[in-house]
């Protein structure tokens, strides 16, 4: 490690033993909506102040760092226990990288700083009809005049009961084939015509909402890249934005939710036995070495980023990867947990996928093998893309 490297570690470090709450955990579970709201904007803040919060910006938005500080930062984030920055995930990668990659200058101008502000974002992608299969997706963006007038409804909306923005996909040419007619608009939540219900799950949290659209009017300003391009634009950004977010992920997954698998198995072993079993051992070097290469992989995927280089289903592949070694890790911690964990029913509104609390956990993990498209959309990718195999058969 360079001596610059290094000293930007300590650096880190030591603001995060000054400035990570330590009994966030213990204040962030079973509070309410507002109070989750003002500590996730209290953190931000935070970080941003520190220069941490947008590491994957360009330097003129108030990020810059190396793809190796990148890490380092994440690292010391994870290893410190540091909260994750929910509210504001949306808004920092999928956003950001949208307005970066396809975005105009006003259009930049106005978000970017505001999001640094403070502007929350959420994605409106996801339809009852149109899931896995987005490109199904039936909400329609009819052009009158300098606007457009969307009707419809989004599905599955993280966050969206919090959100001052939405990144919204929509269909503005019914007669084209269906990735050719959709648009992609910038979406201000305040408009006349959006209603947000949240949507309560079976363990009482509310994080998903829906989103209903009755004639509601977006400036024709809002518009990101070209009329019928929005499904390009989608699929540029959220390809951008992967290798970032994961970076953070899998450090997190690591750092955290490994060493606390880890501890789990120290204190209970499995099913009784001591925690010297063969069984539990091979387990844990298995995860050991998936996280290893899930680490390379991000940053692999990043650095060809940076220099304009890559595959065209590197994202799938890391999305595949991590989010069925996500899966296979709080399942493994589920059952080493024993009954135990199953009466655990609350966890920190402001911690990860990796929370500690193994059948929340697991239950949570699903969210990432199935929206954002499911593992047999990102096999399909990669296998039509990443390796050039005959596309699948359509079926109309």
């Amino acid at each position: 490690m360079s001596g610059d490297l290094a000293q930007f570690r300590a650096d880190v470090r030591s603001w995060c033993r000054e400035h990570i709450p330590a009994d966030w955990r213990a204040a962030q579970t079973g509070v309410s909506d507002q109070a989750f709201v003002d500590f996730q904007k209290a953190w931000f803040a935070e970080l941003h102040t520190a220069g941490y919060a947008v590491p994957q910006w360009p330097a003129e938005w108030g990020g810059g760092m190396s793809v190796p500080e990148q890490i380092v930062l994440y690292q010391e984030l994870a290893a410190h226990d540091a909260p994750r920055l929910v509210l504001a995930f949306v808004g920092i990668h999928h956003a950001a990288s949208t307005l970066l990659v396809a975005g105009t200058d006003e259009q930049r101008r106005r978000h970017l700083p505001a999001i640094l502000n403070g502007e929350i974002w959420v994605q409106g992608f996801s339809e009852p009809e149109a899931g896995s299969d987005l490109a199904s997706l039936r909400t329609t963006a009819r052009r009158v005049g300098d606007t457009f007038v969307v009707n419809g409804q989004k599905l599955w909306a993280s966050g969206g009961m919090h959100a001052d923005w939405c990144l919204l996909l929509a269909r503005t040419d019914p007669d084209a084939p269906k990735r050719r007619g959709i648009s992609y608009f910038l979406m201000d939540m305040t408009t006349p015509g959006i209603e947000v219900r949240p949507i309560r799950n079976a363990v009482g949290d509310s994080h998903f909402c829906e989103i209903f659209l009755n004639d509601v009017e977006i400036p024709a300003t809002n518009l990101v890249g070209a009329e019928n391009t929005g499904w390009q634009v989608a699929q540029a950004t959220l390809g951008a934005e992967r290798g970032m977010t994961m970076l953070e992920l899998a450090e997190r997954l690591g750092n955290a939710g490994f060493r606390w698998l880890v501890d789990l198995c120290r204190r209970q072993g499995a099913d009784g036995r001591p925690v010297d079993d063969d069984r539990v051992l091979d387990r844990l070097a298995q995860f050991d070495m998936e996280i290893t290469g899930l680490r390379g992989m991000c940053r692999q995927l990043v650095e060809h980023h940076e220099s304009g280089g890559g595959g065209p289903a590197d994202a799938s592949i890391i999305k595949l990867f991590y989010s069925e070694l996500l899966q296979r890790l709080t399942d493994f911690g589920t059952e080493i947990g024993g009954l135990a964990a199953h009466t655990q029913l609350a966890k920190p509104l402001s911690s990860g996928w990796e929370s500690g609390a193994w059948v929340l956990d697991f239950i949570g993990s699903w969210e990432w093998t199935i929206p954002g498209g499911a593992s047999e959309i990102q096999r399909t990718i990669i296998g039509e893309r990443g390796l050039g195999m005959p596309r699948e058969p359509s079926a109309v």
